[in-house]
């Protein structure tokens, strides 16, 4: 079974649409539905249920994803150790959220390509405190993620940068006091470090009964912080660097939440590939020189 087909079987996996999967691997829309059709012949099971509108993985299609993504990387280890250790080329996969892209990762992926242009970088993005899950499954090389409270088993992480934790609330000349501002429903991530903050922080203040709403992504966060949906945490840099910085700003509560760090984390199984590896070692090096 080709590595191709495999990348293919795991495009439609992760997006769950034949469109957008044909779209990702540059393929027409009837090419990967027969591709797909003969890895389910091979197989002699179904891999996907389709309809007219949407696209479910069946359970067979669940256990050969986990199959899939392991051959990938090994089929990727191994054409890496048989070329010369000093042309390092191949994949790169990087999980990181919209925030990470206009900030962290800008300068370092510059740097990465210059070094070694024949790794090909690809990046997903989405919600920050999903990092670390997607690196742990196997989905994704390499992840800028919050270094967690508690030690992830299986995780390596290095530290890129320090941010603090901030409350933000929408501008409007009616804004509540910093004291009022925080009777207002509290919109949080629904899981990652920032929340077990909050969560410790609030226990602190003896608020059992205060009223939370839960999204996905500090971006999210902004934007219902922006329509005047409650009072937001943060990471500062995610202020910075967000279009709706001129809407949004911090209130000064006097809470003392931890500040946030960020950087990339990775499992030492991914780190012996030599993309990663590479990469792993140029951010190092950013750090160390203050390019990052």
């Amino acid at each position: 079974m080709m590595d191709h087909e495999l990348k293919l079987f795991l495009s439609v996996a992760e997006h769950l649409h034949f469109g957008k999967a044909s779209q990702a691997c540059h393929l027409s829309a009837s090419a990967l539905t027969r591709s797909i059709q003969r890895l389910e012949g091979e197989l002699g099971h179904k891999l996907f249920i389709r309809d007219n509108r949407t696209v479910q993985i069946t359970e067979a299609g669940l256990l050969f994803k986990k199959y899939a993504l392991k051959a990938v990387q090994e089929w990727q280890a191994v054409r890496e150790g048989l070329e010369d250790r000093d042309l390092i080329y191949g994949e790169l996969s990087i999980y990181s959220s919209l925030t990470a892209v206009y900030s962290v990762l800008p300068e370092l992926i510059s740097l990465f390509s210059r070094d070694f242009p024949e790794v090909k970088v690809g990046l997903r993005t989405g919600a920050e405190e999903e990092a670390i899950e997607k690196v742990l499954e196997g989905e994704i090389d390499i992840a800028v993620a919050a270094l967690p409270d508690k030690k992830v088993k299986g995780i390596e992480f290095l530290p890129l940068l320090v941010t603090d934790l901030v409350f933000v609330g929408a501008k409007s000349p009616t804004l509540p006091s910093p004291a009022s501002s925080l009777e207002m429903p509290l919109v949080l991530p629904e899981k990652g470090v920032s929340r077990v903050r909050v969560d410790k922080w609030i226990k602190q203040q003896g608020e059992v009964t205060k009223q939370i709403m839960e999204v996905s992504g500090n971006e999210a966060i902004l934007a219902m912080v922006s329509l005047g949906c409650g009072v937001g945490v943060i990471p500062e840099l995610v202020l910075e660097k967000s279009p709706f910085s001129n809407e949004v700003e911090i209130i000064d509560t006097g809470a003392d939440l931890e500040p946030y760090t960020v950087g990339l984390c990775s499992t030492k199984k991914n780190l012996e590939k030599a993309s990663v590896g590479a990469f792993w070692e140029t951010a190092k090096q950013g750090v160390l020189k203050g390019a990052v």
